[in-house]
């Protein structure tokens, strides 16, 4: 609940932030593409022992600066998100990885000189699953029947769970450096870490989990042109 409501008020601060920053000015237009690694894991209510799944992220970038400091980001991806089951002292290998088309929409905030910048985006973002899939190297539908799971207290009922919600919402927050390579070619470095506010599975009272958000950390390089 605290990381929820963290979230609520990170994505009325950056509401607050764009609505400061609309004025008059004459205002710059960039358009770029983006692509790099992620670092996902479910957090589930109770827990399940997990590792950071790592996945892949592309897609496109639309930026729209107002006034000195302040401006707008949006963007078009698609990215790879889940979880890695984490066994003790067991040859298992076990990782359930969804792909979301995702919208984030951010606040802008950037300082320094004309050459090197500094930046930090902040916003709400929207996701569409696209699809999901199961890797493992035993038959985890009959989990129950394994002497490693008979002798672990453990969850298992996630490895074979369906997927309750293919829509997702919640808020990201990054910052990085962006290095001008001529007055409308730019190079930028992002850490960006999303915290989901939908559950994945179901998260009803007769269910197992009462939660099971995504968190995702993700490292990217972008290129920006601008138009204007």
């Amino acid at each position: 609940m605290m990381m929820r409501r963290l979230a609520v008020i990170l994505i009325t601060a950056a509401m607050a932030l764009t609505a400061a920053a609309q004025s008059h000015y004459d205002g710059t237009i960039a358009v770029g593409g983006k692509a790099g690694a992620t670092f996902s894991r479910l957090n589930f209510n109770p827990t399940v022992q997990q590792s950071m799944s790592p996945g892949v992220t592309a897609g496109v970038m639309f930026r729209y600066i107002e006034e000195m400091n302040f401006g707008l980001i949006a963007e078009l991806n698609v990215t790879q998100r889940g979880w890695k089951e984490a066994f003790d002292d067991a040859d298992y290998n076990y990782s359930h990885r969804f792909t979301y088309l995702e919208l984030p929409v951010m606040t802008h905030i950037y300082f320094g000189n004309r050459r090197v910048k500094g930046f930090i985006n902040l916003g709400p973002e929207l996701n569409v699953m696209l699809g999901d899939g199961i890797t493992s190297n035993f038959a985890y539908q009959d989990a129950a029947a394994m002497d490693y799971f008979t002798q672990h207290s453990r969850h298992i009922e996630q490895l074979t769970m369906d997927v309750k919600s293919r829509m997702d919402y919640g808020i990201c927050a990054g910052a990085g450096l962006e290095v001008n390579l001529s007055a409308k070619q730019s190079l930028l470095l992002e850490g960006r870490f999303y915290y989901g506010l939908t559950d994945v599975f179901p998260n009803h009272k007769t269910d197992i989990f009462a939660g099971s958000n995504s968190m995702t950390v993700s490292v990217t390089l972008g290129y920006f042109y601008r138009l204007k």
